[in-house]
């Protein structure tokens, strides 16, 4: 009977990476009918269920979940995973505000395809890709700020969609805004977990470039989806 060997097997981010290629129907990013049914019926403040939506939106937001994963790939220092998330969340913070205070609109599909190119670039970039084919590297701090400001306007798209009530609507939008940060911490929690218990084997370091190349290949595919999508609607 075949034993389980930590230092030989592939980790369970690899799998989950793969899980979501092979199964995009089961992880279908967007807004539940139920999520959908409340923010096209509210009219008013409500605190709580803005929340509560916001961090649902992260926890099930796959493509976010594998940029943070790339982000904190190769970072070992707290004060490091402190810089690049809150670079992050500054960027993403900042468009979802603007976005849909402003009514800033943005076709939902080309900004999602961005979005999953951004998981290909932090791919690459943990690959080492841009030194050994470009020559030069990229200033990952900035990358990682532009990036976040893509993300929250494609935060901003899904909000926008519902034509929220302009009334108080700032107040809506901050309690989904704190729900997004709460939902990215606690996702960036167990990631960080995941990746501290998997840097005590040898197959961190074996498999990082299996890792980081379906991280690549994860983001191509939602970039292809997205775009299929954008040809068939326009």
């Amino acid at each position: 009977m075949p034993v389980f060997n930590p230092h030989k097997s592939p980790p369970f981010f690899i799998v989950l990476v793969f899980c979501m290629l092979i199964c995009p129907a089961l992880l279908a990013h967007g807004v539940d009918a139920n999520t959908k049914k409340f923010l096209l019926a509210n009219d008013g403040v409500a605190i709580g269920p803005f929340l509560y939506i916001g961090a649902k939106h992260m926890l099930t937001g796959y493509d976010h979940l594998l940029f943070l994963i790339g982000v904190t790939f190769f970072l070992f220092r707290k004060r490091d995973v402190l810089l690049y998330v809150s670079l992050f969340t500054v960027g993403h913070s900042l468009t979802l505000l603007v976005g849909v205070l402003n009514n800033i609109s943005v076709n939902a599909y080309l900004i999602d395809a961005v979005i999953g190119l951004s998981i290909v670039y932090k791919g690459f970039d943990n690959l080492g890709g841009f030194n050994r084919l470009l020559g030069f590297q990229p200033n990952t701090k900035i990358a990682v700020a532009v990036f976040g400001l893509f993300h929250g306007f494609g935060l901003a798209t899904k909000l926008q969609d519902f034509s929220l009530p302009q009334e108080d609507l700032w107040k809506n939008l901050l309690a989904f805004n704190v729900g997004v940060e709460l939902g990215q911490f606690v996702a960036l929690v167990f990631i960080l977990i995941a990746l501290s218990v998997w840097r005590r084997f040898p197959s961190y370091y074996s498999f990082s470039t299996l890792s980081n190349s379906l991280l690549i290949t994860g983001g191509l595919v939602l970039f292809g989806y997205q775009m299929v999508g954008y040809s068939v609607t326009n």
